[in-house]
C-alpha cells in the first residue's frame, strides 16, 4: 500500500471512530459544473434576503482560495435522525435542531480528526468547515461519492437517506480520491409534490426565498402574508421534502448523545408553544441551533402559523 493510500485509510478509519456515518475525499479544485448553476440561482434572486450568498463567489467554487496549497477536500456525514419525534399535536421543529447545535458537535469532531492526521502523518495544514463558511457542502459530498443531489437539492444516500449533516476538512495533503455515484431519484417527484410553498420550482432547483426554512430561520422581517396557511405547522425549519422521500425509509436513529433533545421538547403541545416564555425558551434551547432565530423570531413564527 503506498503512502497516499495509507493516509487515506487512516483518515477514513479515524472518521468512523469519531462517529461519522461516512467519509469521502475529492481533489481540491475549481467546481466547474457548479459555477453556472450558482450564478443563475443568484441572478434569479432565489437566495431572498440571504445577501451573504452573493459574497465570496470565487471561494465558494475554489477551495484553494480558502486554504492555501490545499490538495484534498475530506467530506464527512454525521447522522442526526432522532429516535423519538415531537408530540403529534405540536408546532414542528426541524429534526436537526432537536439537540445541541451541530456546529459545536461537529467542529469538535473535526478538530480531533485534524489533530489525529497531524499526529500520525506530520505537518498537515487545513481548516474545518461546518456550513459557516463559503463552501458548497453538498457539491463536495456528491463529488466524493457520499451520495447524489436529489430533486429537493439535498444530498441523498441509498443506505441512509438524507437526515445527516455535511462537513469538510480542506487539507494540503494529497490522498486517493473517490468518484461520484449515480442519481437514484428516477421519475419520483414526491418532494416536489409535497412542498407546502411550492419552493421546488423544478427538479433540483429550490427557490430559497419561498422555502419554509428560509422564512422561519433566515428572514428577519415579517413573513409575507401570501404564505399564510401554507406552513403546515412548521415553526423552525421544515422537513417535508425529506419526510416524503422514499430513500428516508432507511433512516436509522443517531447514536450521538448531544443530539438528544431537551426532555421537555418532545412533549410540548401547541398550547405550550403559544404560551412559551423567554425563560423556557432559554432553558429548552440552551445550546440549540434554534437560538439562531431568537425568542422573538420563534414567537413571530408561531403567531404566523397559529
Amino acid at each position: 500500500m503506498n503512502l497516499k493510500s495509507r493516509y487515506t485509510q487512516l483518515i477514513k478509519t479515524e472518521a468512523k471512530r469519531l462517529g461519522f456515518l461516512s467519509c469521502g475525499i475529492s481533489k481540491a479544485e475549481f467546481l466547474e459544473e457548479e459555477a453556472p448553476r450558482l450564478e443563475k440561482w443568484l441572478n434569479n434572486n432565489m437566495h431572498g434576503e440571504m445577501s451573504y450568498m452573493e459574497n465570496h463567489f470565487d471561494k465558494r467554487l475554489d477551495p484553494t482560495k480558502l486554504v492555501q496549497d490545499s490538495k484534498s477536500v475530506v467530506s464527512l456525514l454525521l447522522n442526526y435522525y432522532p429516535s423519538e419525534l415531537q408530540n403529534q399535536e405540536s408546532y414542528k421543529l426541524s429534526k436537526y435542531a432537536y439537540g445541541t447545535d451541530y456546529h459545536f458537535v461537529i467542529k469538535d469532531k473535526l478538530k480531533q480528526l485534524l489533530e489525529c492526521i497531524q499526529d500520525e502523518i506530520g505537518e498537515v495544514h487545513g481548516r474545518a468547515f461546518v456550513d459557516s463558511a463559503p463552501v458548497l457542502d453538498k457539491a463536495w459530498a456528491a463529488k466524493s461519492g457520499l451520495g447524489w443531489i436529489g430533486k429537493h437539492s439535498n444530498l441523498l444516500t441509498q443506505q441512509v437517506g438524507s437526515f445527516y449533516f455535511i462537513a469538510e476538512l480542506i487539507i494540503d495533503l494529497e490522498l486517493d480520491y473517490d468518484h461520484a455515484v449515480t442519481d437514484h431519484c428516477g421519475t419520483c417527484t414526491a418532494c416536489i409534490d409535497a412542498c407546502p410553498t411550492e419552493a421546488i420550482t423544478e427538479p433540483y432547483v429550490v427557490d430559497g426565498s419561498k422555502c419554509i426554512s428560509y422564512f422561519t430561520i433566515e428572514l428577519k422581517e415579517n413573513i409575507p402574508t401570501e404564505f399564510k396557511g401554507q406552513f403546515d405547522d412548521w415553526m423552525f425549519g421544515c422537513d417535508v421534502c425529506q419526510d416524503v422521500c422514499p430513500w428516508n425509509k432507511f433512516s436509522k436513529s443517531h447514536n450521538e448523545p448531544l443530539f438528544n433533545p431537551h426532555p421537555d421538547l418532545l412533549s410540548m403541545t401547541k398550547k405550550d408553544w403559544e404560551e412559551i416564555t423567554e425563560d423556557t425558551f432559554r432553558k429548552v434551547f440552551k445550546k440549540s441551533a434554534v437560538k439562531r432565530t431568537k425568542f422573538s423570531g420563534l414567537t413571530r413564527n408561531i403567531n404566523f402559523i397559529k
